[in-house]
């Protein structure tokens, strides 16, 4: 039986960076569920890669036939922007695993949805110092940089990552980005070690 592998953390934690050296261990043989959102696509996104990318018309079109999992609507700067999760085929339980990037919301409507045994929270934490700086760094490079947004999240951080909230979720283990070499291996020793996975690695969807 396969699992979901979650990963959450406040926006410029490193969960990008960490998804991508994770899904790339050919030893852990993970999946990719690749989510949804109405939000513009950022510089170097590719549609299908990070997110596949739809409108608002879009998304009323996929509610209306009963295919999302889970959803999450936020006001930004530049307008509404929703997240979602589809029952569009991606998820199979063939015994292989899977790995995605979210929220703390999304990741109690993914459990309630398919399963507390089914979904495997992993949480980043990153100082907010160096969050920021980050955050910051990468909207510089933005063709059209949008700061107010940017702040926006920073700040909505406090709220949808409160330790209450992280608690009240079950979340039991916490990985600390100080260091990425060592940040990684720890997770991987945890992903390896709940999932089952023998030192040898396994086989693509085995």
């Amino acid at each position: 039986m396969g699992k979901i592998v979650y990963l959450m953390g406040k926006s410029s934690s490193g969960k990008d960076t960490i998804f991508k050296r994770l899904l790339e261990d050919k030893k852990l043989g993970l999946r990719t569920i690749v989510p949804y959102t109405t939000r513009p696509i950022r510089s170097g996104e590719q549609n299908g890669v990070e997110y596949f990318f739809t409108d608002e018309e879009g998304f009323r079109r996929l509610k209306a036939q009963g295919k999302i999992i889970e959803e999450r609507a936020y006001q930004t700067c530049y307008g509404l922007w929703r997240y979602f999760t589809l029952d569009d085929g991606q998820i199979s339980w063939d015994g292989g695993n899977y790995i995605m990037i979210g929220t703390l919301e999304a990741y109690l409507k993914l459990k309630d949805y398919f399963g507390e045994d089914k979904v495997l929270p992993i949480m980043i934490e990153l100082d907010d110092g160096i969050r920021l700086e980050r955050a910051l760094q990468r909207e510089r490079n933005q063709k059209y940089p949008k700061y107010e947004e940017m702040c926006r999240r920073f700040l909505a951080d406090s709220e949808d990552f409160a330790e209450e909230k992280i608690q009240a979720a079950g979340i039991r283990h916490r990985f600390q980005n100080d260091n990425l070499k060592r940040c990684l291996s720890e997770i991987t020793e945890y992903i390896m070690a709940d999932c089952e996975i023998p030192e040898g690695g396994r086989a693509y969807g085995n």
